[in-house]
């Protein structure tokens, strides 16, 4: 008979599908940096995006390794942090140039290895340059809307930032708590069976109302630009969250990584970001700023 003691049963988090108490406790220390950098000198934040991006493009790496797909991380890294600055230093123009220049230079680095692979490879590489870095990258270009240095909420910047990651949360959290009480018919139940119709109602409401109540209150627009960016996080937001879970299922995983507890991996959280800031950005510069 063996002694060997039975392996310990996978903790059940219910419909919820996590670790609620370890996922609140991570959020809040996460947000409370975030709200450090941006309310006392905003430069800061840039320090914790360019810190994402380069974990962000650590963990495709490590699950595109599960379809032999070998990304080149030190020319993403770098060339992802460098469109991140250039696009706070200098605008959007500056960020296309950079990120074409990554794109080429990547394409040479990849030369390195040989014919075997290339165009598997360089194909991932530049897809993972957009996903991650470039779209990141309009994160900074919200931030410098008030200016390059300072901070506070009397920043345009800041409140564009503020606006940006409250909305999505509003769906994140909408979305939940919709589903976990009303859903019962899954809008995509091969790509991600928890995620309901009734869950997307809940964070279109979540969203419409964190959107005109921020865009009234907190950047002095109309109520109806408001409602237009609620909408568009919503739809973003969940678009975002299904084309992770694409990715994740066709790689044969659950979590990108586990660094951060009760959440799974960095491109876990920022899927809806990801998606979301390149509109919303977009509403809010000719809209509103």
């Amino acid at each position: 008979m063996s002694t060997t003691p039975d392996a310990a049963p996978k903790k059940d988090h219910g419909r919820a599908g996590r670790d609620l108490k370890a996922a609140v406790a991570s959020a809040v220390v996460l947000l409370s940096a975030i709200a450090a950098s941006l309310l006392f000198w905003k430069p800061a934040f840039m320090v914790i995006v360019a810190i994402a991006v380069v974990v962000a493009v650590w963990e495709l790496r490590k699950g595109l390794a599960a379809k032999d797909i070998d990304l080149p991380e030190q020319p993403l890294m770098v060339g992802g942090v460098v469109m991140v600055v250039v696009a706070y230093l200098y605008g959007s123009a500056a960020l296309v140039t950079a990120t074409a220049v990554s794109a080429l230079v990547i394409m040479l680095w990849l030369l390195r290895r040989g014919v075997d692979g290339y165009v598997k490879n360089a194909t991932a590489s530049v897809f993972a340059l957009v996903y991650v870095p470039f779209l990141g990258s309009f994160v900074a270009l919200m931030l410098a809307e008030g200016g390059r240095d300072g901070g506070g909420l009397d920043d345009k910047g800041v409140q564009g930032i503020l606006t940006f990651i409250l909305v999505t949360i509003a769906s994140d959290i909408g979305g939940y708590i919709a589903g976990v009480l009303f859903g019962k018919h899954p809008m995509a139940p091969v790509i991600s069976p928890k995620k309901s119709w009734e869950g997307f109602a809940g964070s279109a409401i979540a969203t419409v109302g964190a959107g005109v109540a921020l865009v009234v209150w907190l950047l002095d627009g109309d109520w109806w630009i408001g409602v237009a960016l609620g909408l568009i996080a919503v739809v973003m937001a969940t678009l975002g969250d299904l084309c992770e879970s694409v990715i994740k299922r066709d790689l044969g995983i659950k979590d990108m990584s586990q660094v951060i507890p009760g959440h799974g991996g960095l491109m876990d959280r920022l899927d809806s970001l990801l998606a979301t800031i390149a509109p919303i950005w977009l509403l809010l510069h000719y809209g509103v700023f």
